[in-house]
């Protein structure tokens, strides 16, 4: 019976012993810094569509490498809200410009922070004179998906932005109607 016991107390000092050693790798912990986003600029400006661009940072504030696997943009301006324009979105490394919406993987080590440029590119549905078509424009919400892992299981996550239509009208010198 005093065996057992004893048996009993090792294996739980084992356990609290493997318990803080886990505690201690830790994992990695992204963060999408999106509110910190820099201000929008004016990247192109056609007659019928112009591309939005701004920075963010990504913090892997955890004690583990972390992997950004895929990071991509989703519209959220339904149709039914705003008819005038189509909304495209991509997610690239700061610096490094692709011509496709291919994400390429990137890695983060721990406590290292990356720049993410965000492009938002307006079209107008008609293939008229975008300016004027802004004039009427609302807000753009979109959602920065992204899929990461390191210690933990693959997991997709998200963040809002808006660019909003003060700031559109600002940067392209507009006056909006409505």
């Amino acid at each position: 019976m005093q065996v057992l016991g004893i048996i009993l107390i090792a294996l739980i000092i084992v356990i609290i012993l493997v318990y803080l050693k886990w505690r201690q790798i830790g994992d990695a912990d992204i963060q999408f810094c999106i509110e910190k986003h820099t201000p929008f600029i004016v990247e192109e400006n056609e007659k019928s569509r112009v591309v939005f661009s701004a920075e963010f940072e990504i913090v892997n504030a955890g004690k583990q490498c972390a992997t950004i696997m895929d990071c991509f943009v989703r519209s959220q301006l339904p149709y039914e809200q705003f008819d005038g324009i189509e909304v495209r979105g991509k997610v690239q490394l700061a610096g490094v410009p692709r011509e496709d919406d291919y994400f390429e993987a990137v890695l983060i080590q721990k406590f290292e922070k990356i720049n993410l440029t965000v492009k938002i590119e307006l079209i107008d549905r008609n293939r008229g004179d975008i300016r004027n078509t802004l004039r009427h424009m609302v807000d753009v919400p979109v959602d920065i998906i992204y899929q990461h892992t390191a210690r933990h299981e693959a997991a997709l996550s998200k963040k809002r932005l808006v660019l909003s239509a003060k700031e559109i009208a600002s940067l392209l010198d507009l006056e909006l109607i409505d």
